[in-house]
């Protein structure tokens, strides 16, 4: 997989530069600092033009794109006991979105993030440049099928709370027990079978003339919700 942007490498090359297999380079690239980790890494680079740097990437590279290996994704067996805020994704498709909730989560202290394997993002290049690299201190676990996933956590004494417009106001819900937070699709929300086995449907209060909010902004201002409820 192919990554780019001199945040997501400096994150790689400090933290994780076993995961980069080789370095591109646009040709009078001149960060003093990256320059010194690749030199650093002992990682192969190569120096090539502007175009061919372009054809490589699908966004906006700053002069640098790192060949890494797949995003290894994590299981429901690794959730701990100790682990009691979780969030997940129901069909999120926009990689800004995904990328931006990666950063929040990280933020906030959330380890678990839970993603189905259809018709749902994945963890591509821009989701790492969106993320600024930090989905490597992010554990993303990829299901089948979300609510048998639900299931499980409920098992493990989770509650579900659900995020919908026609929900109670987060602000009068208590996340003071174990809680797994559910952010819907961009443009349908949280599906009916998802809401059908949540516990609670929470809503953020916005004004009649604001239709909805981004799905990375209203996941920024629940999760805070949640971290600020458990004080």
């Amino acid at each position: 997989m192919l990554v780019y942007g001199r945040n997501v490498a400096s994150e790689l090359l400090l933290n994780n530069k076993n995961l980069v297999k080789k370095i591109y380079l646009q040709d009078g690239f001149d960060d003093k600092e990256l320059i010194s980790l690749i030199d650093k890494s002992n990682i192969s680079y190569k120096f090539i033009t502007k175009n061919d740097m372009n054809r490589l990437a699908n966004g906006v590279h700053q002069g640098i794109i790192l060949d890494v290996l797949d995003y290894k994704y994590y299981d429901l067996n690794d959730i701990s006991l100790d682990d009691n805020f979780i969030v997940m994704l129901d069909h999120i498709e926009d990689s800004h979105n995904f990328g931006a909730i990666i950063r929040t989560c990280v933020a906030a202290g959330v380890q678990y993030i839970i993603i189905p394997k259809d018709r749902s993002v994945s963890v591509n290049s821009t989701v790492f440049k969106t993320s600024a690299g930090l989905v490597l201190k992010s554990k993303i676990i990829e299901v089948s099928n979300l609510s048998n996933a639900i299931r499980f956590l409920k098992e493990k004494g989770f509650w579900i709370y659900s995020s919908a417009m026609d929900g109670e106001s987060y602000f009068n819900t208590d996340f003071s027990d174990k809680c797994c937070l559910v952010i819907g699709n961009e443009g349908k929300g949280v599906s009916s079978l998802i809401r059908k086995n949540s516990d609670f449907i929470i809503s953020i209060p916005i004004k009649s003339s604001v239709d909805s909010l981004n799905a990375s902004v209203a996941a920024g201002i629940l999760i805070y919700g949640v971290v600020r409820n458990r004080g």
